[in-house]
């Protein structure tokens, strides 16, 4: 030991935890994420064109520099903003959301269904306001409390920011469904208009996909929307062609929204 001393002096030894220290501190700062949640509009199936449809969440990824930010799509279709946390979805992606990290969500279309049908059971009340039902829930067969729409997006919203998160909330995108040749919103009395006033209510972004797309399809008109972007299978889900046109969308709404630092991760 007295040997082992001799050949390490005190000033070699200071020297090798400064430089030690420095490599701890210089450690490279983790990269945020971009956790993206929602209904099959944003992901359907597995994400990988399941039975011809696509979400516009498995093209949002093409235009970010994943050297600088990773993109996670962890929606899933069938859900609505209410099942979204009562399967426990939202609690997933909650725990691995850090300072820093930025959550897209898009919900609407699901939560007109039925608060308590022995299908899907999936429904929320309409509106945003502080209402909410208490009902025997046939699919987990449990007595549940069911809140409105605005309910369940501020809480996705609150637990987000409590983490440090940015948020983002996008309206529904529009379905295929037309009136005297220009395509049906959702702004009014209706989850457009409804996300809208949360993202007003809790001081979040907010991107009006459906204002955005609506006006696209607009311009193009009836005839090729149906056939380029939504082919024949249903009036809600897309085709790649569809996706890659709601995608972009978003990105124009990331680019437009005033002081959304999320803009400085897209490619050129």
């Amino acid at each position: 030991m007295n040997k082992l001393r001799n050949y390490i002096s005190w000033p070699a030894l200071l020297l090798a935890l400064v430089i030690g220290s420095s490599f701890v501190l210089l450690k490279p700062k983790p990269k945020p994420t971009l956790y993206l949640i929602g209904d099959s509009t944003v992901k359907n199936g597995k994400g990988k064109g399941d039975g011809g449809l696509w979400g516009w969440g498995s093209y949002l990824v093409n235009y970010f520099d994943t050297t600088k930010i990773a993109v996670e799509n962890d929606a899933l279709g069938g859900t609505s903003s209410r099942t979204f946390q009562t399967q426990g979805l939202w609690d997933k992606v909650l725990v691995k959301v850090k300072p820093g990290d930025y959550v897209i969500m898009q919900f609407g279309h699901n939560d007109s269904s039925p608060l308590d049908d022995t299908a899907r059971a999936r429904g929320t009340i309409r509106g945003v306001g502080e209402e909410q039902k208490e009902i025997y829930n046939p699919i987990r067969k449990i007595q549940e409390v069911v809140h409105s729409y605005g309910w369940y997006m501020r809480k996705f919203v609150n637990d987000a920011k409590e983490k440090g998160a940015t948020v983002i909330i996008c309206s529904p995108i529009p379905r295929n469904s037309w009136k005297e040749g220009k395509i049906n919103r959702n702004n009014v009395d209706s989850y457009g208009q409804w996300s809208a006033q949360v993202a007003q209510q809790t001081g979040v972004y907010f991107i009006d996909l459906n204002q955005l797309i609506a006006d696209t399809y607009d311009k193009e008109g009836e005839d090729k929307v149906k056939s380029a972007y939504f082919g024949s299978k249903d009036a809600t889900h897309t085709i790649e062609a569809g996706a890659i046109l709601n995608a972009q969308s978003v990105v124009a709404g990331i680019v437009k929204t005033k002081g959304l630092k999320l803009a400085k991760y897209l490619k050129d």
